[in-house]
């Protein structure tokens, strides 16, 4: 099976920086967008960023600017450095990975099993 396990998350102050990473295991054919996800207390889960296998990331409005996803094809894992953080940034952050376990399957979206973090003020 595929497995997704994240690390980084912590306590921040505001205006400092975290840096999280997700790395992939397991039965992989091909892996298609990697990104990141959060959840709030009380607020649904909204994504943060996607980054295609070979294309351009794109973030949600409010974290542009303070936030980079980055990935390693080669190693299966994508990270992603917050900047600037808020305390509005604090929530539970999930890893997802758009994987095929082989070349006749299709895709299917995992998940991490998520990564607090607080920011505050």
């Amino acid at each position: 099976q595929v497995q997704l396990v994240e690390s980084g998350g912590g306590l921040v102050q505001a205006g400092g920086s975290l840096r999280l990473s997700c790395a992939a295991s397991g039965r992989i054919c091909s892996i298609n967008d990697m990104g990141w996800y959060r959840q709030a207390p009380g607020e649904q889960r909204e994504l943060v960023a996607t980054i295609p296998s070979g294309g351009i990331a794109k973030y949600t409005d409010s974290v542009k600017g303070r936030f980079t996803i980055s990935r390693d094809n080669a190693k299966n894992t994508v990270g992603m450095q917050m900047n600037s953080q808020k305390p509005e940034d604090t929530a539970v952050y999930y890893c997802t990975a758009r994987i095929a376990q082989t070349l006749w399957d299709g895709t299917r979206l995992y998940w991490g099993q998520g990564t607090q973090v607080t920011v505050s003020s």
